[in-house]
């Protein structure tokens, strides 16, 4: 991961804030912007140079200062800023990342997209406003980097992860035509329609249902920070789904709701049935929670070894959860 940053804890609301900062109208933007809002500013050392007042007042304000461009004059920036500045926006080419990890410096990278607990986001001083809105309406609290619980650098792992994730995650959520209710910071449901009903669901084998999945990585660290919270999450999350069994076509026609899963437990508090799998299927699912476990770095396997299919009506799911 060449020492770059890479995130903080997965189960936190706290998304680190990374505002590029180009040039003098620039960073009077995202100042005005930012009031009271303290992020992570990513300025060249020639915008030090040329705007010294305005650099000084951004570290005044409570705002993390970090490198972008040319890092020769590091010092500049550091002596403006009065503070020290210990990251840098990554550059473009492998010898240019060698000079900045030389010089003890971290590279940033500049990941755009939504929020995730734990996530580096960089978003423009142009779209700040609306981007703190949106932020705040589904329960994340920007902060800079310095304040992210947990931050820390890439290992060989997250490339593992990573390719697990594009490979597999991701395939069979487009494969399968997975909905993601993931959006809010607690949230920790996706569900797929499917056009049959599994064994050994009791069940007509046609009957259309909708099957759960959790964002794994996300129920692990909400659970790490405190299991209360974590089971109300997972119950909150259902809401979720009750509210996508109304609104979306493709689940319109789903008359039960399953999971396969070895997190069965918070699903039978919540009203769930449980089935026990058959011998052969219950080794398969297994064996693919434990490659799951592997690939996110997981070394606490769940309470429940077992894993078992957890379901209910339709309508009992709505009148509980909608």
């Amino acid at each position: 991961m060449g020492g770059a940053w890479h995130g903080g804890h997965p189960g936190a609301p706290q998304v680190a804030l990374l505002v590029p900062v180009a040039d003098v109208p620039a960073l009077h933007a995202a100042l005005t912007a930012l009031e009271g809002v303290p992020a992570t500013l990513l300025i060249s050392p020639a915008l030090a140079r040329l705007d010294p007042q305005g650099v000084r007042a951004a570290a005044l304000a409570g705002h993390e200062l970090a490198g972008a461009g040319d890092p020769t004059d590091l010092t500049l920036l550091e002596a403006v800023a009065g503070q020290a500045v210990t990251s840098w926006a990554a550059p473009d080419s492998v010898p240019a990342l060698r000079g900045l990890l030389a010089r003890g410096l971290r590279p940033l990278p500049a990941p755009e997209g939504r929020p995730e607990p734990g996530a580096l986001r960089s978003v423009p001083p142009a779209d700040l406003n609306a981007t703190l809105t949106a932020w705040r309406a589904l329960g994340y609290r920007p902060v800079p980097l310095r304040d992210l619980p947990d931050a820390r650098t890439g290992t060989p792992r997250d490339l593992l992860t990573l390719a697990y994730t594009r490979v597999v995650e991701d395939r069979f959520a487009r494969d399968h035509g997975v909905i993601d209710l993931t959006a809010r910071a607690d949230a920790v449901m996706r569900v797929a329609p499917l056009d049959h009903a599994p064994a050994p669901l009791p069940l007509p084998p046609g009957t259309p249902t909708a099957e759960l999945h959790l964002h794994s990585p996300r129920v692990v660290g909400l659970a790490a920070r405190s299991q209360l919270g974590a089971y109300r999450a997972y119950v909150r999350s259902l809401k979720d789904v009750a509210a996508a069994l109304h609104e979306r076509p493709e689940l319109a026609s789903a008359q039960a709701v399953f999971a396969v899963t070895l997190f069965h437990g918070p699903l039978a508090q919540a009203g769930f049935t449980l089935l026990d799998l058959p011998p052969a299927r219950s080794r398969w699912y297994g064996l693919g929670f434990r490659l799951l476990r592997a690939a996110y770095g997981t070394t606490r396997a769940p309470s429940e070894g077992t894993p078992k299919m957890a379901w209910m009506p339709r309508e009992e799911f709505l009148r509980r959860y909608s």
